[in-house]
């Protein structure tokens, strides 16, 4: 912002010099951050606020337990549509992923009972084939952005403090669970579908376990 008010009075002539290129920007580190999850208990409690006796809530249960369960982005939940629930073998195939490549997951139990129950009781009847629909008419089929406010709504109702709530908050917790399940990054990495092992890589830091181990010299203890 300084930059573009210097070059805004150089070109005003209220300055002879144009001073922002003297304007250093402050030094960005890759991997600087820390990846935003919360708790398995969080993820429990983040459940359970949901009110399930609702086609909304019956809706957004299924969603966030895609969510969290395989780790999906907000717009690969937005794309799934119902010809990508194979119940015959209890798969759930994600098309298009960011990779360039579709991945295919076990449908668990869990996750394949509220689709079920969204299904039956909840899904408005229309010819639409995508898998969630809006709640009120015309039932079109939800936006990745929507996908991203439910996984917000629910963390602030259920009372989680994280920083910048949504989808991802999700998809982190996951590989923070497989992570603490010491499963090696580059099967996280085809898991989450990551294009690069330099996607996964960030993950490394939240194993603290593992670098308090790296951090120990001969014959040392973790206290």
């Amino acid at each position: 912002m300084l930059k573009v008010f210097l070059q805004y009075l150089h070109r005003e002539g209220l300055t002879r010099r144009n001073l922002s290129p003297f304007i250093e920007p402050p030094r960005q580190y890759r991997h600087a951050d820390i990846p935003r999850s919360i708790t398995w208990g969080e993820v429990e409690r983040l459940l359970d606020s949901i009110d399930r006796r609702s086609p909304v809530g019956k809706r957004d249960y299924a969603i966030l337990l895609l969510l969290v369960t395989y780790g999906l982005r907000a717009r690969e939940v937005a794309a799934l549509r119902l010809d990508d629930i194979d119940w015959k073998h209890e798969r759930v195939h994600v098309p298009g992923r960011k990779a360039g490549h579709s991945t295919t997951f076990p449908l668990s139990p869990v996750v394949g009972q509220a689709v079920v129950d969204y299904l039956w009781e909840a899904r408005p009847t229309t010819s639409e084939r995508a898998l969630f629909l809006h709640g009120m008419a015309p039932f079109t089929s939800v936006t990745h952005g929507a996908i991203s406010q439910v996984a917000r709504r629910a963390i602030r109702k259920a009372g989680i403090e994280v920083l910048h709530p949504g989808s991802h908050t999700l998809r982190h917790t996951c590989v923070q669970r497989l992570v603490d399940a010491h499963i090696s990054l580059k099967t996280i990495g085809d898991y989450m579908g990551h294009r690069t092992a330099v996607a996964t890589g960030v993950y490394a830091k939240i194993d603290i376990e593992a670098l308090r181990e790296v951090a120990l010299g001969d014959g040392e203890e973790v206290l």
